[in-house]
């Protein structure tokens, strides 16, 4: 897979006032966070084409539910998204894409472009999140719990020492754990729209909390299990 060698580009008005749109049923992207796509259907491997020889930017829409019945079409999206520079890309020889795209910053929609290419385009604006002088410290809580998981489960500590270390205001903290450790699609729904950071970092310490007690009490099952053999 080719790696991008090019810095991330700026996310300026003209950038917002018309950037591709990849629109999927249940994916969410979050900010600091890789995910990995393959890009088949023809619509979207013209998008492909167009990223990579561009500004290598993208946005990843979540389709409303009830997109079914227009998905070829135009169906409405969630109003906040996740904007991603294409980290590495691999274009197969029958025209399909596998990237790596990695989340750079929420914007909200404001509206669809006329159709002009077989992808949809949008005009979307930066959104603000919402910080305050304790979220700092939360954060670090945060942090701290994450640590207490990855060493009970050391596979992740590969994929994600390097982004604890780059993430180092607790909201890009909090995006970076949301993508990581959280499977609910409507947790994960509910941790992009807000824009707060201290009640994502709250929502957060929660869900850690109950994915420390489910380690111990799932260790100490198998514990007693062995000790059932043994017997």
């Amino acid at each position: 897979m080719n790696r991008d060698q090019h810095t991330t580009p700026e996310l300026t008005d003209a950038v917002l006032n018309r950037l591709p749109l990849f629109p999927l049923p249940n994916a969410i992207l979050f900010p600091g966070v890789v995910m990995p796509l393959h890009l088949f259907e023809p619509r979207f491997r013209a998008l492909a084409e167009h990223c990579v020889a561009g500004p290598r930017l993208m946005a990843l829409g979540t389709l409303m539910p009830g997109y079914e019945g227009n998905y070829e079409g135009r169906p409405p999206i969630h109003p906040i998204l996740t904007v991603g520079a294409i980290a590495a890309e691999r274009r197969h020889p029958d025209g399909r894409w596998d990237i790596a795209l990695r989340g750079v910053s929420r914007v909200e929609l404001i509206d669809e472009l006329p159709p002009t290419e077989p992808f949809r385009m949008i005009r979307a604006r930066k959104v603000r999140e919402l910080e305050r002088n304790s979220d700092r410290a939360a954060g670090e809580n945060l942090r701290s719990a994450v640590v207490q998981v990855a060493n009970q489960i050391p596979a992740l500590w590969p994929q994600l020492s390097p982004q604890l270390v780059s993430a180092r205001a607790p909201g890009q903290l909090a995006d970076v754990v949301a993508g990581t450790f959280i499977e609910s699609h409507g947790l994960r729904r509910g941790l992009l729209d807000e824009l707060s950071v201290s009640k994502r970092l709250d929502i957060l310490q929660e869900a850690l909390a109950q994915i420390l007690l489910d380690l111990a009490l799932r260790q100490r099952s198998d514990s007693n299990r062995s000790g059932e053999q043994l017997n």
